[in-house]
């Protein structure tokens, strides 16, 4: 390995490698995007991209896809070899690589396009070396200067790039897109596994679909006739340091989106339960959030052991004729109706305990059918986080793979 000095620091590349500006790495100079406000799509126009629509992990999220009217559409199409860059905010740095799968793209005012010289290098190998940790640190340094983070085209153009031969560089390349490939798959085969669990719990919590052997009938209750308690929490006084950092777990409302819930906020000591609202909820409680502007009210989460709430959560303790799986399940399904049914006006709106215990509901008289559901969709929840870890696995695989292989560290045959 051999060692290059800039004014970052030292950069250890091996004696084959070369540190190249980004600037002379394209096939012209780097051209900032469109200034133009986003239109719905019509399946026509070619898709704006902007750099709320880049992901973390770099690529185009198209949830929200919007056009852009604009009579100079060829000058501002992203094409084969071509990446942005987000140079402006808190999204500074953050890269995009062109995939023709994503169709006809139009890249945003906000984005800087670079435009790479397939012949002498890969645009993979390119936007791997723009997403490395030195990478990340320059990035950090040059967005600073100005006081505002932001970095320009001419200071883009001068990042020094470790690039390996080309023919290497293919490798890697090449390497680093079957981890994607194989991501990518997971990515989709998840998605379809949580439309189809999605569609088992509505039909299923709502008894259009039975199970075999089950023909009790279903009736019409309320919560509070299912429940023995239903728990609100608080918050003890921050400003009481001897109340927190005890051994109690402690749950604040941003925690529900777990579902599975297991880990606390924080922890508070006895001393700051006896003296607040905070109330501890034994497991198998079905917590709902009360509030939040976005989409956190009515959100509903299963509680796996004991915990103190604060004030924006609510346990609901099932009783004799309820299964504590079955109510969360049938509460996650009513994420919708919760919202409806909460006070207030608009996005400001919240539940209560008061609420929560006149919701109408409708369940299976047999308990043991309540059990046989929340049995079917757990297994159908297990199997999309088995998934879900063998993704997390490969993306951190994936990203040793990515600084061995961007380093030069570890050299593939070619």
């Amino acid at each position: 390995m051999v060692e290059h000095k800039d004014a970052f620091g030292s950069v250890f590349i091996p004696e084959d490698w070369s540190l190249i500006p980004l600037g002379k790495c394209v096939t012209e100079k780097l051209s900032y995007g469109i200034n133009a406000p986003a239109i719905p799509f019509d399946g026509k126009s070619p898709a704006y991209i902007r750099i709320t629509d880049i992901t973390e992990d770099g690529r185009f999220d198209d949830s929200d896809r919007k056009a852009v009217q604009t009579n100079e559409r060829e000058k501002y199409l992203l094409r084969e070899g071509d990446i942005v860059l987000a140079r402006t905010g808190a999204s500074t740095g953050k890269s995009y690589l062109y995939d023709e799968r994503d169709g006809e793209l139009v890249y945003a005012g906000f984005l800087i396009k670079a435009s790479i010289d397939i012949e002498r290098h890969n645009p993979r190998f390119i936007v791997g070396q723009l997403r490395t940790p030195r990478y990340w640190s320059w990035v950090a340094a040059m967005s600073m200067r100005s006081g505002q983070p932001g970095i320009n085209g001419k200071e883009y153009s001068s990042f020094l790039v470790p690039v390996a031969p080309k023919k290497e560089q293919d490798a890697i390349a090449n390497t680093l897109a079957e981890f994607d490939k194989h991501i990518a798959n997971l990515d989709e085969l998840i998605e379809k596994k949580r439309g189809i669990r999605d569609g088992a719990l509505e039909d299923l919590v709502a008894g259009r679909t039975r199970l075999a052997g089950f023909t009790d009938e279903w009736i019409d209750t309320t919560v509070n006739d299912v429940t023995r308690d239903i728990i609100t929490g608080g918050t003890p006084s921050t400003s009481h340091p001897e109340y927190w950092g005890g051994t109690i777990p402690w749950l604040a409302s941003t925690e529900i989106h777990q579902k599975m819930l297991d880990r606390e906020t924080t922890h508070i000591t006895e001393l700051g339960l006896a003296n607040s609202s905070a109330k501890i909820a034994p497991a198998e409680s079905v917590l709902i959030a009360l509030a939040g502007q976005g989409k956190t009210r009515g959100t509903a989460a299963f509680l796996l052991r004991p915990m103190a709430l604060n004030q924006s959560l609510v346990a609901l303790v099932s009783n004799e004729r309820m299964s504590p799986k079955f109510l969360f399940y049938l509460m996650e399904s009513m994420y919708l109706p919760l919202r409806e049914v909460s006070s207030g006006d608009g996005g400001r709106g919240g539940l209560n305990k008061k609420l929560l215990k006149k919701v109408s509901i409708r369940v299976p008289i047999d308990v043991d059918e309540q059990k046989a559901i929340a049995d079917v969709l757990t297994a159908m929840d297990d199997e999309i986080k088995d998934l879900e870890d063998e993704r997390n696995k490969m993306v951190q695989i994936r990203e040793g793979a990515m600084d061995d292989l961007l380093t030069g560290r570890v050299r593939l045959a070619i």
